[in-house]
């Protein structure tokens, strides 16, 4: 190789470095706004995640192992996205023998729900949280345990044989708490399950969906319910009517005992409101007003 060729080569692979140099600086300078927009966003993220969880932090101000029920519906938070993540199933049965909603037969609320399980059956807690009540009520909930979640719900498993848990004690989703049993105000052996914000009570159906065994989706709007809101009874002035049209969306395999265990409304109700009857084929999609 001559002193010419070996100029011309190595002047080639000055230009083609410098080309190749350039082009890589035009394609971070185009990167830069991508990478920017995607810190951005992730800001944001960090944000809102912070937010949501500041929101539940202040939610509860006072820590109470005395009394069950011991908040005032005036601080109750109109909205509250709750973060159904990382959850357990409270029990492994499948079988709700009760939904929530008004008893006539017992004139009140019905404020969980009872899945059915045999005295011994391990009870889990639902997400992570803290033991804020162990006690036993002989004309209620028997033998019973309330949990507080970082997500901010309070969970109620009542009806319990015996306790596994101790007050303040930090518990893990998929923990076993207790064992069911038959204690308290129950006519047979079976878990009553109650899910609330700050005291006010959510359909856990809304929330876990027993015969799955699986959550109802990654979370779930929790919204302040009017004082109206619950069916109280026939002949009162609190009655579902009185609450605004709210509807159910069928999935496939619903059936209206199902739908009636899912928005504490009973099948003579549905029936009724949306005039149908129980022999009716129910269409996935259909709307249904409860």
């Amino acid at each position: 190789m001559n002193l010419t060729t070996m100029k011309r080569l190595l002047a080639g692979i000055v230009v083609f470095t410098a080309v190749q140099t350039a082009v890589g600086q035009d394609l971070i300078a185009k990167q830069a706004p991508i990478d920017r927009k995607l810190q951005a966003a992730d800001s944001v993220a960090m944000v809102l995640m912070l937010e949501v969880e500041d929101e539940i932090d202040n939610l509860y101000k006072s820590w109470d192992n005395s009394s069950t029920h011991c908040y005032s519906r005036a601080d109750v938070p109109d909205s509250l996205e709750i973060d159904l993540r990382g959850f357990s199933m409270p029990t492994t049965s499948r079988k709700v023998t009760s939904g929530f909603g008004y008893r006539p037969r017992f004139r009140r609320m019905h404020k969980g729900i009872d899945v059915k399980v045999q005295t011994g059956d391990t009870i889990y807690a639902a997400f992570d949280g803290k033991v804020r009540i162990v006690r036993y009520e002989r004309r209620g909930y028997g033998k019973y345990v309330v949990l507080r979640h970082e997500n901010g719900l309070e969970t109620i498993y009542a009806h319990l044989s015996k306790y596994l848990c101790d007050v303040n004690e930090d518990v893990k989703a998929g923990q076993p708490i207790g064992l069911g049993g038959n204690t308290g105000r129950s006519f047979g052996s079976h878990l009553h399950f109650e899910t609330r914000v700050m005291g006010e009570a959510i359909n856990p159906a809304f929330l876990f969906d027993f015969a799955n065994q699986d959550v109802t989706g990654d979370t779930y709007m929790f919204r302040k319910q009017k004082a109206d809101t619950y069916f109280t009874g026939p002949g009162t002035k609190n009655n579902v009517a009185s609450a605004g049209k709210r509807y159910y969306k069928v999935r496939k395999g619903d059936s209206l005992s199902r739908i009636s265990s899912r928005t504490g409304t009973s099948v003579a109700q549905l029936c009724k409101i949306n005039r149908i009857t129980k022999k009716t084929t129910l269409r996935p999609g259909q709307l249904l007003r409860f």
